[in-house]
């Protein structure tokens, strides 16, 4: 048995109150999880920000070993007591002027154990007037990657990842149970796709999804979808957040991912 706990945000583009806005919300999702030493805190993708424009992104970033994010979100693992997956925060890199969209896992003891960067760009023309290229401020990772939290192994994508089923049998195969699905995802996309999903996603690999996102207007023409979900092995939403800021919970009984992967073993092949 695993305590896991959505934050569903809505950051704007200025670093320092996000932060506080993060903190707040991780300090709530900690305050509601039964006491154990199996607790998982997830928040969405971009929780260090949402910035409009290619300039004022690369300008606002910075690399790993100068960026406050890590600190903070180090103290806050170890005062919960909790395992924490930042979805994603923006991070400079050395040898590419793109940046990395990088999710952070930290133990209980705060320590920075594994980090993600989103592998699919989110390139998409979603209704004509809402064209997304995110390939030209971020550059793609190349490494599939889970983690051990203990009580169960943690599968991480981000967001657009969500589309392409691959990655997720990989990480089913790799032994992930649970799998992270932080996200920013368009009201438009949302609406007509985000459940539909992750319920596949889930019922596929036979595996917990937990899918926090971000949600309402960031800046001007950006607005989020909310609607932040976990969802069991067998396809059940078991917690479903609105479209304002908060935090979902749910105890997860990993005994349910070998029952759903004998009762349908299709994850098992390509």
């Amino acid at each position: 048995m695993i305590d896991v706990a959505c934050v569903q945000l809505n950051v704007g583009e200025e670093l320092g109150p996000n932060l506080d806005h993060a903190s707040e919300l991780i300090a709530a999702a900690a305050s509601t999880l039964p006491a154990s030493d199996n607790r998982l805190i997830v928040t969405p993708e971009m929780t260090s920000g949402i910035v409009k424009g290619r300039e004022r992104a690369l300008a606002s970033a910075l690399p790993m070993a100068e960026h406050p994010a890590i600190i903070r979100f180090s103290e806050q693992a170890a005062l919960s007591r909790s395992w924490l997956l930042i979805g994603s925060i923006s991070v400079k890199l050395e040898d590419d002027e793109r940046l990395a969209n990088r999710s952070l896992l930290f133990n209980p003891d705060g320590e920075l154990v594994a980090h993600y960067d989103k592998q699919h760009m989110f390139d998409v023309d979603v209704t004509g007037d809402q064209v997304y290229c995110e390939s030209n401020t971020y550059r793609p990772g190349d490494k599939t990657v889970s983690a051990d939290i203990g009580a169960a192994t943690l599968g991480l994508s981000i967001c657009y990842d969500v589309r392409f089923p691959a990655l997720y049998r990989a990480l089913a195969r790799a032994g992930a149970g649970v799998i992270a699905v932080p996200a920013a995802f368009t009201v438009p996309t949302g609406k007509a796709h985000w459940s539909v999903l992750l319920r596949a996603r889930a019922i596929e690999t036979g595996s917990f999804i937990v899918a926090p996102g971000q949600t309402g207007e960031h800046h001007p023409g950006r607005v989020t979808y909310g609607h932040s979900m976990i969802i069991s092995p067998w396809g059940e939403v078991l917690a479903e957040a609105d479209d304002q800021p908060g935090v979902i919970s749910a105890s997860l009984d990993l005994a349910l991912v070998d029952k759903a992967r004998k009762a349908v073993p299709a994850w098992q092949f390509d």
